[in-house]
């Protein structure tokens, strides 16, 4: 990878059929392990519209990006400044499967990690489903710990359940 060139690129609205894409992709892939098939397509019918997308475009206060490894899409990531002042969450963040154990996702969290503190934050949060225990292993890896638990209603009779994670940024 290091002789490829890599691009964090902020998504627009041309883009958001390859996030689409990408999401059913890794979500597919990842989660069928972690929670039902059923709950899968109800989060990835509502995330991945193009109104939710949209919300990314030009806002103040959030950012989603692809990242690309020449001139491929391959993962994404989205974060944004919480109502906590000095506070970032980092939303999402998704790679496809085959290019996992190779650091681009740990070069999607160090972007997120500079625009962090470009803003002026010194906490960079995070929300993991319990069960998905490969990310939380990487999040404490990176410095992260367990601030709190956390079960949040998404409609439908679904629920996550959640670990908040937050790391000092310094």
């Amino acid at each position: 990878m290091s002789t490829t060139t890599l691009s964090f690129d902020a998504v627009t609205p041309a883009d958001f059929h390859i996030i689409a894409e990408l999401g059913h992709q890794i979500w597919h892939a990842h989660y069928s392990k972690i929670i039902s098939q059923q709950q899968i397509d109800y989060m990835l019918t509502g995330r991945y519209t193009p109104e939710n997308l949209q919300a990314y475009v030009d806002a103040p206060d959030r950012w989603l990006k692809l990242l690309r490894v020449g001139d491929k899409a391959v993962g994404y990531f989205s974060y944004a400044l919480t109502r906590t002042p000095a506070e970032m969450k980092l939303e999402q963040l998704y790679l496809l499967p085959a290019l996992h154990g190779q650091g681009l996702g740990g070069q999607m969290l160090a972007e997120v990690e500079r625009a962090a503190r470009t803003q002026g934050c010194r906490v960079l949060m995070l929300t993991v489903n319990k069960s998905n225990h490969s990310s939380i292993a990487v999040y404490r890896h990176r410095g992260f710990s367990v601030r709190e638990e956390a079960v949040f209603d998404i409609g439908n009779g679904f629920v996550m359940d959640d670990y908040v994670m937050v790391k000092s940024l310094g």
